[in-house]
């Protein structure tokens, strides 16, 4: 163990929570122990505290017993005459570090000192289960928290960059010599948020406990974690280790720092507490090493790297596997890159939109009517006209294989989004004939042409889908003239699509899909996904599972036979029930899919929507994870999803994917949609359309109008008042309990 780290990470340790003291008694005495203490929309109170020590802290007064928590973790500091080497205590140091951090973090948000500008601050729990599907299907392989600066904001760009391509989500904070990383990015006009994966959280180093607390919270929302003693902060750290696939890079010298050190005492100190977490460091800078494993999986503290090198030792370090697919196209390509905004001044030119017509259409066709890795334009191309110029375009893919099947189409159709938007400066949006695509002035610079949408469309069809798909042909047009037929031949096999397709019944079926692909994250979770009922995180149907399945027959998706049916109504299976019981590890034993009374489906944490029942009313109330107000059963969003998230069944609460709620089998053992009392008014809007056809069918047009929103009611008592003034149905149906 180092003298100097561990030096030092206990002097920071000392330096933070002397600090945390400071700021926590000037406000006991402005505010009272009384006063109120939160981070913005959790139900985890402080989240690292809570995961740590199980203390729900929601005042002044229980920051206090945190912070006295802290103070017996300190070790006494290092002194000249006498070094034990004990890595005990520097971890220990580490974890009051964190404690103190988040204090002080938590703090701000009460003085009104929280992070502005660039500054993102805290990660609510809506953005950490939004990211989760990302985490647990492998898109986000890990993340990196980034402490200090580079020696030039060409070398911040270039590894934010190298970080984006291996699509690792990228967390900012500290600073070195009175710059960070996130500021030289917004220097360059880098774009920073999560659709970026690039999150600056603050200037000072405590920022950096958010990262550690949404890891915190990943162990406890996806993994089922609950907090509570010294067993259970052990689990949860474990948990990280194994799970979270995550390191710290500490970038830059600190000046005035003495000796060996040259990084800062409090920059050591949140480095010991990153590695209780597993979390390895690594830096540009010479400091001392910590190279035998232990804590970490590999090494713990790796220094002097190039800038160059440091990425790829980092994923090495961790343990981290990362896929690279080499596209031939002049930007850098990744997932980091997929919510990028091309704006108007940003803009060479644009398709579809408001300003013309722009379609996708995939197709499988005979290997004799597939020439593999053709790409034909027809029509302008983008350096043909004039910057800001608006084309009319349609992209018509042709694949074929032994084993691709009608029904795929429409699977890997969708997928033209997510594989257009990884490119650095491309833009995309939509599907079908709603599609809105952006090349910004900086790819086309770099060369990026609309035969690059070929290669990319190729490439990652045939990486992605090599299973099913031999051959992969791009048309892309836009000529408007030209276009006019292919547009008219794609809207009739829309409309086919869509009939054949919302046609299919459960009952058609003899054969469900599983979906497991959260048990990297939730153990014990299992989706069951059926023609009317797709996975709970809205990402997956049964069709996707399918193709999934013929991809990789060892993958997250596998074939479920139903077997002899148990009951009926409420669609439960005996060879369901068996495959559950597997692959839950013997914590569940039966699932009704059609009741979220009795058995209900589990949920892992990174549902769209949980649906709840509200007694009082006889009916269900349904939030989406982007409401963050209270509800008419007295909680939010995030504290619901806290109770019903980690693979556990609930009765009267299902985590489920928005697509469900206007399914004709929507908890349809329990009386379906009529029990739907309360939704937030932008979800309500959101699926308007849908809820309108689904009441029409089922002769209840005038429902719609009765249904409550935070508008109308978020107390259980003016909500049942609103039931009752409109004539609700619900309310005369049969008890749902």
């Amino acid at each position: 163990m180092s003298r100097i780290i561990a030096s030092a990470a206990i002097r920071g340790a000392h330096k933070y929570v002397k600090e945390a003291e400071q700021k926590l008694n000037k406000l006991m005495e402005e505010k009272g122990p009384e006063g109120k203490v939160a981070f913005p929309n959790t139900a985890y109170y402080l989240p690292l505290i809570y995961a740590i020590l199980g203390l729900e802290v929601k005042s002044l007064k229980d920051v206090k017993e945190a912070l006295q928590e802290a103070k017996y973790l300190l070790p006494p500091l290092v002194t000249e005459k006498l070094w034990l080497p004990y890595l005990g205590n520097t971890l220990d140091a580490g974890i009051a570090t964190l404690i103190a951090q988040e204090i002080i973090e938590a703090l701000k948000y009460l003085t009104g000192d929280e992070p502005k500008g660039i500054w993102l601050g805290f990660t609510d729990d809506a953005i950490l289960r939004t990211q989760g599907i990302k985490l647990v299907d492998g898109r986000m392989p890990g993340f990196a928290a980034c402490a200090g600066a580079l020696p030039t904001n060409e070398e911040a760009v270039a590894l934010a960059r190298a970080l984006q391509e291996k699509s690792i989500l990228v967390f900012m904070a500290s600073s070195s010599d009175g710059k960070s990383m996130a500021e030289q990015l917004a220097e360059e006009g880098i774009e920073m948020n999560w659709d970026t994966f690039l999150v600056p959280y603050g200037k000072d180093t405590s920022a950096a406990v958010h990262a550690l607390n949404f890891a915190a919270r990943a162990a406890m929302t996806f993994g089922g974690i609950k907090p509570g003693d010294f067993k259970k902060a052990r689990e949860l750290l474990l948990y990280n280790k194994e799970r979270v696939h995550a390191f710290v890079l500490a970038l830059g010298l600190d000046p005035g720092v003495n000796g060996d050190q040259l990084i800062t005492d409090e920059k050591y100190a949140t480095a010991a507490g990153a590695i209780n977490f597993g979390f390895p460091i690594l830096s540009d800078v010479d400091i001392p090493q910590i190279l035998p494993t232990g804590i970490c999986t590999y090494e713990h503290v790796v220094s002097g790297i190039s800038l160059d090198k440091i990425v790829s030792r980092a994923i090495e370090v961790r343990d981290i596997k990362i896929k690279v697919t080499e596209i031939p196209i002049p930007v850098p390509y990744g997932a980091g890159f997929e919510g990028e905004r091309v704006r108007k001044e940003q803009m060479q030119v644009e398709f579809g939109g408001k300003r013309t017509v722009a379609f996708e259409l995939l197709r499988g066709k005979s290997m004799e009517e597939v020439e593999d890795g053709k790409i034909e334009i027809v029509g302008p191309e983008v350096d043909q006209v004039e910057q800001g110029a608006a084309l009319p375009l349609g992209i018509l893919v042709k694949v074929a294989g032994r084993k691709f099947q009608e029904d795929f189409e429409s699977v890997l159709e969708r997928r033209n989004h997510e594989f257009i938007s990884c490119a650095n400066g491309i833009f995309h949006m939509g599907q079908r004939a709603i599609v809105w695509i952006r090349i910004s002035k900086e790819a086309f610079n770099k060369g990026f042409r609309l035969k690059h949408l070929g290669e990319i469309l190729i490439a990652k069809i045939h990486d992605e889908y090599s299973a099913i798909v031999d051959k992969v042909q791009v048309k892309i047009i836009t000529d408007e003239e030209k276009m006019k037929a292919p547009l008219e031949e794609a809207r009739k096999i829309y409309h086919q699509r869509d009939e054949r397709i919302g046609g299919m019944k459960d009952e058609d079926v003899d054969t469900l899909y599983s979906c497991i692909l959260c048990q990297s994250y939730a153990p014990d979770h299992v989706c069951i996904v059926t023609p009317q009922r797709l996975g709970l995180c809205g990402a997956y149907t049964w069709l996707d599972c399918k193709a999934s399945f013929e991809l990789n027959p060892r993958g997250p998706n596998e074939p479920v036979k139903k077997g002899r049916c148990l009951e009926e109504v409420k669609g439960q299976w005996e060879g369901v029930n068996e495959y559950l019981k597997l692959k839950s590890h013997g914590n569940l034993e039966r699932f009704n899919a059609y009741s979220m009374i009795e058995d209900p489906m589990t949920s892992c944490g990174c549902f769209e929507c949980i649906a709840a029942i509200l007694p009082e009313t006889n009916g269900i109330m349904i939030v989406n994870r982007e409401f963050t107000e209270m509800t008419p059963i007295g909680m939010t969003f995030s504290t619901m999803a806290g109770q019903v998230g980690g693979g556990v069944q609930t009765p009267g609460f299902i985590g489920m994917g928005k697509l469900y709620i206007t399914s004709e089998k929507f908890i349809s053992a329990d009386g379906g949609i009529k029990r739907l009392v309360w939704m937030p008014k932008e979800l309500k809007e959101e699926i308007k359309e849908r809820l309108e056809n689904r009441l029409a069918e089922i002769g209840e047009s005038d429902l719609l109008d009765k249904i409550a929103t935070e508008e109308d009611a978020t107390a259980s008592e003016d909500l049942v008042k609103f039931l009752q003034a409109k004539g609700h149905p619900a309310l005369s149906m049969e008890p749902m309990m």
